[in-house]
Parts: C-alpha cells; structure tokens; sequence
C-alpha cells in the first residue's frame, strides 16, 4: 500500500495553525472551553461502557491540568492526534448534550448538558457523531497543500520484545513488570501534585527491576521502559511471548473519596469480588477505546484466551502469590483493609502466566500520591514486590 506524507507544515513554518486550549469551566450544567486561537471544528458522541460523552476538537491542542469537576462529573483532556484535542464527561449517570455552540469569536465552545434516561443515552450513543462548526467568517483558511510525497510501506515486523535484565542464565525464572498507562494515556492524575499514573507506574516498575536484578536469583523485564502506549492484550501478551513465569502490572488507583489510601492486590475473576472492583475493572480496561474503536484488535487467538479461563492452576498460583505480595508489603507501606481482591482485569486475562495487578495506592490522596512519587516510597514497594518474588519462586523450587 502506499501512503500520502503532506509536508506542506514542515516546509513552510506557521502553515498549519492551532488554538490551544486555555482553560475548561463548569457552570452548572454548562462547561465553557476557552482557546487562545481559532480551531476548526468539535465532534461529539457518547459511548458506553461506562457511560462518557467525548468531544473531539479539530485543530486544537490540549492544556497541562487537572481533570475538572462538574455536576455531571468529572472532565479530563487529552491529545487524541497532533491537530486534534479531546476532552471526555465521566459520567456520574446518563446525560444528553442539549446545546453545543462556539462563541460568535470561535474562541469558545460551550455544552449543555440534561440528565436522561438509560434507553435516550444509548440511543444517543448510537447516532453518528454531531458536528458544531465556528460561524464562517471566523474560521482560518485551510493549509494549502504544497506538494505530496507517496512512497510504498510494507507490513513490516513485529514489535521486538523487550530486554531482559539480570544473570544470563535462562534457566531462572522470568519475572514481566508492566508499568500501567503511558504515552497519550496519562492514567488518574494526582489534584495535589499533579503526579501522572503513567510516570509513578514507571518509576515503580523500574525500581522493581533494579531490585530484582540486585538479586541476581531473578530475570526481569519491563513490558515498556520509556513513556509509550501498549494496548492491553499487548501487555501480557509480550509475558507470554516471552514464557515468562510471573507477570506484575502496576498501577496507582484513584478514588472520588481522597481520603481512600492503601494498596490492593487484584487477581483474576470473571466476577468480581465488589461494585468497587468492578468499576476499577471497567475504568482500566477502557484504556484500548479510542474514539469507539477498540484498538486491541481480538483476533481468534485472543478471543479465545479471554474465553478460555479453565487453567484453575495458573489462578491459584496467582493467588498465592497475592498472599505472599501482601505479607511482604505490610512492613512497607500502607494496605487497605480488604487487600486481596478479585476482578476480571483484562491484564490478567492469560491463563498460562500467573498474574496479579498490584495497585500501590490512591494517587487521588495527598498521602499517598506524595509517597508513590518519593524514591523513598517507590524503594519500599519494589523491595515488597522483590521479597515477594523471591519468596514465591523459592517456594515453587520447594514444591517441585
């Protein structure tokens, strides 16, 4: 196939013009969103799964910020695509937009909201996504193409698997630490410090190698060392790929209460083990929709692995491990009450890999966000999570 590469906005500075957002207000059942320049247009749709409204916006890019609250919920940003800004409504119940409009300047859009019912948002979200337009006379003029280049790609290879850290020495065990979110999927973001779940993931992971590593009784490897998006099937997809022992996914939740703090330690279950865990499951496993389209891509193989869970083993394993994470970490850090708990996360979906996610504390606490974000804190949970390895694979050797 070959594919059309415009460099008109490389070539010819300033070509290809943005407004940036500025600032996103809640009034109401209003939210105003203000640019610094014109943009061209805004899409809206609504998805389900859990309920949400998404407003893409052409020719804008997003603002450094916290999520903004409102009386329909809570409003987060992101860069869907270099020229295109994306805000998305988690919402608290069903809500319709009644009134969408810029400003009679372009500079500003505002969205009305009402509550509805369950049978009008989902027939809300299956029409085709509503377009608002600033009034003509405001619009920039379209870049003009200069010239195109089209040049044939081929298909190309598989995305290599990632480097393993520790002796050299296959015959130890293989330990996969996934560092949740990352790359345009920041993750839940701290109001107190404004630390992302994607960079204190990494942090985390990456102290966990270095612990294990120290060892040198532990092969590890990290499902991403930089700041780039997996999609989920991807992640422990690469542990398998790779015959990995043990697969970690690390994350820090968050909580309209700030004042839930303490770690959790999740394995699978096709049900899970309270609403609470349930809605985890379904916040993170939305993380490969995009736009409406889920990126993951199920092919057979994988339909097959989300269907086939009949490897009681590999779950009973994992939840030994669980125990084993839990005493190790209750030295270290702060756990909640109820610490083992059970969901049906789509990371934990391969059923010859014993996995856990571990998430290590409420980043929506001041508390805990501040010690996620310390080398302090970060040191403590690593060394839990490398006790807890090596307790595990000892007691494995032990068995057999």
């Amino acid at each position: 196939m070959s594919v059309l590469f415009f460099l008109a906005a490389a070539m010819v500075p300033g070509s290809l013009q943005a407004g940036r957002i500025e600032n996103v207000a809640a009034d109401g059942n209003a939210v105003t969103i203000k640019f610094d320049d014109n943009v061209a247009e805004a899409k809206l749709f609504s998805l389900t799964g859990p309920e949400r409204i998404a407003v893409d916006i052409s020719g804008a890019t997003i603002a450094a910020g916290a999520p903004v609250a409102s009386e329909f919920g809570s409003i987060r940003q992101a860069q869907f695509a270099p020229e295109t800004a994306r805000l998305v409504f988690d919402l608290n119940g069903p809500a319709v937009v009644s009134d969408a409009r810029f400003s009679a300047d372009g500079r500003s859009l505002t969205i009305a909201l009402r509550p509805a019912s369950e049978s009008e948002f989902s027939a809300a979200s299956a029409r085709m996504p509503r377009r608002i337009a600033p009034i003509a006379q405001f619009r920039s003029e379209p870049p003009k193409r200069r010239y195109e280049v089209s040049a044939p790609i081929g298909k190309g290879n598989a995305r290599g698997l990632p480097k393993i850290s520790g002796p050299a020495d296959s015959r130890l065990p293989l330990v996969v630490v996934d560092a949740g979110h990352g790359g345009h999927d920041p993750g839940a973001i701290s109001p107190d410090n404004g630390a992302r779940e994607k960079d204190v993931t990494l942090a985390i992971a990456r102290a966990i190698r270095d612990e294990l590593t120290k060892s040198g009784r532990v092969r590890v490897a990290l499902t991403r060392d930089g700041d780039r998006f997996l999609v989920l099937q991807d992640r422990y997809g690469i542990a398998r790929r790779m015959n990995a022992d043990l697969f970690i996914s690390i994350h820090a939740d968050a909580a309209e209460n700030r004042e839930a703090r303490g770690g959790t330690v999740y394995t699978l279950s096709e049900v899970a083990s309270d609403r609470e865990a349930q809605r985890l499951a379904a916040r993170e496993n939305k993380a490969d929709i995009i736009n409406g389209v889920n990126l993951g891509g199920q092919d057979n193989e994988v339909s097959s692995i989300l269907i086939d869970l009949t490897q009681r083993e590999t779950m009973n394993v994992s939840a030994g491990f669980a125990k084993l994470l839990l005493r190790e970490a209750r030295p270290n850090m702060l756990l909640r009450g109820t610490s083992h708990r059970f969901a049906s996360f789509v990371v934990l979906k391969a059923p010859d890999t014993p996995s856990v996610l571990f998430e290590t504390g409420y980043i929506s606490n001041a508390e805990d966000a501040a010690f996620l974000a310390s080398r302090d804190g970060q040191h403590k949970v690593a060394r839990s999570v490398s006790n807890a390895i090596q307790a595990h694979f000892a007691r494995r050797l032990a068995q057999n």
